[in-house]
């Protein structure tokens, strides 16, 4: 078979739709969801029963997020022409293979993931020591097989992820026969994006910059960011490689990185001049995203009709999957 008519191997990704992406998302995910959508058959799916997880409180907002995701990626650059872009809840089907192969996962496979414990660590305040968040690993591999996902973009934190969804599938393999593709690792860049106060980006840290905020807001969040802490003054002397702004001044400012690194070193440079400096950049980077965001939300419809249209795509590969699973174990 010739390169050019070689089959492309299918990536399997999805997004929780938790509010407004911010930059952090766009380096983490987005960039590279655009960047698959060139090389491979892309499945992307908005992972709304994921996202109840950690927020089931919240499902009144639900329709809205994930509404507001959806205009985001198509915003982005996400093109539902070219990958499949559907919602995790449309396809019933997930919730059945979740429950058989949850009969065939030992309860320590998923207490040891580590990021379980980290979830819980990180919202301590909250009560989320539920089962579907120990579920959650057992939710994602069902979501990667039920399509026949080959590919699989994690950074090296999300390994152990993966790792229990391949040891499911082989178990499940050798228990009923070969049903199911075991996914691969598709390891990706995942860019620790600070947030204003110097720690990662995250929405419940709240100390995030989103991408369709407007530029007086995006100014506001820039002028709050901590700094370099021995730096109080211009004249002093910055140590640009522990400054939050100086890392985000890496991905936004190219043009000025080298004069910012060492007019920040010699004291020439100001803190407020540094982050106005990036502030500008933040602008402009993402004005055509939100041009384009802008145009968007005024087309009614527009959401829906893309996730039905990428839920009827899926669901003949979700059917297959399903009966061979069914036939499998001798259920009807």
């Amino acid at each position: 078979m010739s390169a050019s008519t070689q089959r492309k191997q299918r990536v399997l990704t999805g997004y929780r739709p938790t509010g407004p992406m911010h930059i952090g998302h766009w380096f983490g995910n987005v960039e590279n969801m655009l960047r698959l959508q060139e090389e491979h058959e892309c499945f992307y799916f908005i992972a709304d029963w994921h996202m109840l997880t950690t927020h089931f409180d919240r499902t009144a907002e639900l329709p809205g997020f994930t509404r507001e995701l959806v205009l985001d990626l198509l915003a982005a650059g996400i093109d539902p022409d070219r990958v499949t872009l559907y919602r995790q809840s449309d396809i019933k089907e997930v919730a059945e293979m979740t429950l058989l192969l949850g009969m065939i996962t030992p309860l320590g496979w998923l207490e040891r993931v580590p990021t379980y414990k980290e979830r819980l660590r990180d919202a301590a305040e909250r009560d989320i020591a539920n089962y579907g968040l120990l579920g959650y690993p057992l939710l994602q591999t069902v979501d990667i097989t039920i399509v026949k996902g080959e590919l699989v973009p994690v950074g090296e934190d999300q390994v152990p992820h993966l790792e229990l969804s391949r040891e499911i599938v082989r178990r499940f393999n050798r228990l009923y026969g070969p049903v199911l593709v075991e996914p691969q690792p598709l390891l990706s860049e995942t860019p620790l994006i600070p947030g204003t106060d110097g720690r990662k980006m995250s929405k419940s840290l709240d100390n995030v910059i989103n991408v369709r905020d407007d530029e007086e807001t995006v100014r506001r969040a820039v002028r709050t960011f901590i700094t370099d802490p021995q730096k109080v003054r211009r004249g002093d002397p910055g140590r640009p490689e522990i400054c939050p702004v100086f890392t985000l001044h890496r991905r936004f400012s190219p043009d000025i990185l080298a004069w910012t690194e060492e007019n920040c070193r010699s004291g020439a440079l100001g803190c407020v001049e540094c982050k106005t400096n990036l502030a500008d950049r933040i602008v402009t980077y993402f004005r055509d995203f939100r041009e384009r965001r802008e145009e968007l939300e005024h087309r009614p419809g527009l959401v829906e009709e893309i996730l039905a249209a990428g839920a009827a795509k899926v669901r003949p590969v979700v059917e297959e999957t399903m009966k061979a699973v069914r036939d499998a174990m001798h259920l009807s």
